[in-house]
């Protein structure tokens, strides 16, 4: 009885710290959260009295079949943002960490580490706007590119075509994440024993085997971690679209973020909008206990 009092107030002692963290979770996203779902069941230009229509918007958006496209074309962008870039990034930390450091000293690791990363850091209308430069139809690099090396039957509008629109914001997509995962994956790989790569590499395992039994399973916690932070970011994917190209051509790139903010800015349908904010939210949350749950599981069978 005395331990279990003790623990009582061992676990109530740490209440007042949580406080601020409340308060702050509670101020910027609960109450915002709450009042975009009550905005959700009205009619509202943005100005005025709200009208009451209950669930009008949301058997419009069951209905609505650019909305559902919006939801196809964010599939996509979590390949972009998420998948893509953590297995790419898995394997350059790899590399970076069983190869580049082992031969060539760490120095040169943590420079190509910077390299890589450095698009992480860019401002994300910047990155945007050079690589609209980049992909301009007319004297656009790559374009100018591909002509000097022979290759100017392939020269394109990238942005501009509905055919190939969506899937150049995703190569700029996998360019700008791609640093976020290799930093969390090299920091994991720190804690794995090196005796583990030795015993392997004496056992005559190539880099692919030992990446494949060794590395992986070692770091699955990580690769978790930013599988559910880079697919949380893809949903809500919103400046990438807004700069390159404003979800079109003809609705080519629309995504459920850039949907609401037409409706709420542009069409001044707020109701609309903080429906489908409402959806996205609600996905994204549903999204996350999915992962929480599944990575509780994997370390629950792993002890």
């Amino acid at each position: 009885m005395t331990t279990g009092s003790s623990t009582g107030r061992h676990r109530l002692a740490y209440l007042p710290y949580l406080i601020p963290g409340l308060l702050l979770f509670t101020g910027v996203i609960g109450v915002p959260f709450l009042m975009n779902t009550g905005t959700s069941f009205t009619e509202w230009a943005g100005v005025g009295t709200p009208t009451w229509v209950g669930l009008d918007n949301y058997r419009e958006l069951a209905t609505d079949g650019e909305f559902w496209a919006s939801f196809r074309h964010n599939a996509l962008v979590i390949v972009g943002m998420a998948i893509l870039p953590t297995m790419i990034g898995l394997v350059l930390a790899s590399v970076l960490t069983d190869l580049i450091d082992r031969h060539f000293g760490p120095r040169a690791a943590s420079a190509l580490r910077a390299c890589i990363y450095l698009p992480q850091v860019l401002p994300i209308v910047i990155a945007g706007i050079v690589w609209s430069w980049l992909l301009a139809p007319e004297n656009g690099a790559v374009n100018v590119l591909l002509g000097a090396i022979g290759l100017g039957s392939l020269a394109h509008d990238w942005l501009g075509d509905p055919a190939t629109a969506l899937w150049s914001v995703m190569g700029v997509m996998v360019w700008i994440q791609i640093g976020f995962p290799l930093v969390i994956f090299m920091s994991g790989l720190q804690r794995v024993d090196p005796s583990l790569y030795e015993a392997a590499e004496i056992d005559g395992a190539s880099w692919a085997q030992r990446f494949w039994y060794v590395t992986i399973p070692q770091i699955r916690p990580e690769i978790f971690v930013v599988l559910l932070w880079t697919t949380i970011a893809a949903l809500k994917a919103f400046p990438h679209i807004f700069v390159l190209t404003r979800g079109g051509p003809g609705g080519a790139t629309n995504v459920p973020s850039y949907y609401s903010y037409v409706h709420f800015f542009e069409k001044t349908d707020v109701g609309y909008g903080s429906a489908i904010a409402t959806v996205l939210t609600l996905t994204v949350i549903a999204l996350t206990i999915v992962f929480l749950r599944l990575q509780g599981r994997e370390l629950g069978e792993e002890r």
